[in-house]
């Protein structure tokens, strides 16, 4: 197949491309190199720096090279600036994935693949969510996602597009940025590897659901062949507290480092658990890099 991954110089998307060069398809990558690095785009993969918010060169590569399958990972990602600017955020992950859409269409591209957020749709929860749990986002960025797979689904509905989106739980691994907010693995791997005090947020009795990045790229190739027209949660379904990360973190490291303890922080989730069960049924997808062996492959990353 021709893919096209927007973003794919980031975190999660470096991942998706090597899974799908791997798999012997023909790779674009398009990134504005705003979160990503270029560093991290497979060899194999042909690159463009582009922001989705430039519609003439999206036009030209489009019109260009007749992708089947568009994975778009590229997104405004910080929680906080999208509470601090709203119409940023939206300008990026609204106004972007539109962008996109139209030209999926206008250039018959079969399926759009759609990273969304399950921490951030569901917003707090009362037990593991599964995709028909309410949506009540908390913060624009959240609320730009959910805007997002709502145009996603119209487009299906109105032109044919088929999709997948996947709604993913905290994905941690090699290449996380450790200067982000939600990349608390690597903010922890990098604090505890250089001994310097990290801070806990609250008790640190929050809990998230931690799934490996290349778990995450497995669901995406699957996505290609199946799961058309359907919304999948990607995550364990297990919960880990932050403050029993950090100390198995520590434990690994043999770093006896105690934690410094800061107030919370406005408006974060106290529960973010996900089910999914459903792309186990759907993809034939399930985790298998359980948290200690993935946090083990995690820091040594990180102490190269």
């Amino acid at each position: 197949m021709k893919i096209l991954v927007t973003g794919g110089a980031g975190f999660i998307g470096s991942h998706v491309v090597d899974a799908y060069v791997e798999a012997g398809h023909k790779v674009w990558v398009l990134d504005n190199e705003s979160s990503g690095k270029r560093t991290q785009v497979n060899r194999k993969a042909r690159y463009f720096k582009i922001d989705i918010r430039d519609t003439g060169k999206l036009k030209s590569i489009f019109q260009q090279n007749r992708f089947d399958v568009v994975n778009h990972h590229a997104a405004q990602i910080d929680v906080r600036r999208s509470v601090e600017n709203p119409l940023f955020d939206a300008q990026v992950n609204i106004l972007g994935i539109l962008n996109i859409l139209n030209l999926c269409v206008q250039y018959q591209v079969k399926k759009i693949i759609f990273s969304s957020s399950g921490g951030t749709v569901y917003g707090e929860c009362s037990r593991p969510a599964a995709e028909d749990f309410p949506e009540v986002p908390l913060s624009p960025y959240g609320v730009a996602k959910l805007a997002s797979e709502k145009y996603i689904q119209a487009f299906a509905s109105l032109h044919g597009l088929a999709f997948t989106i996947f709604r993913y739980a905290n994905v941690y691994g090699p290449r996380q940025d450790p200067h982000g907010e939600a990349g608390v693995v690597a903010i922890f791997s990098q604090r505890l590897l250089k001994s310097k005090p990290t801070a806990i947020y609250g008790n640190g009795r929050q809990t998230r659901d931690f799934v490996y990045v290349k778990d995450v790229a497995r669901a995406n190739l699957l996505a290609l062949k199946r799961g058309n027209n359907q919304i999948l949660n990607i995550g364990t379904g297990k919960e880990t507290s932050v403050k029993s990360l950090y100390f198995l973190m520590a434990k690994i490291l043999k770093i006896p480092l105690k934690a410094a303890y800061k107030p919370a922080r406005k408006g974060e989730l106290f529960r973010s658990v996900l089910k999914a069960s459903k792309a186990q049924k759907v993809l034939g997808w399930q985790p298998r890099t359980s948290l200690p062996q993935g946090l083990n492959e995690t820091i040594r990353y990180f102490n190269q």
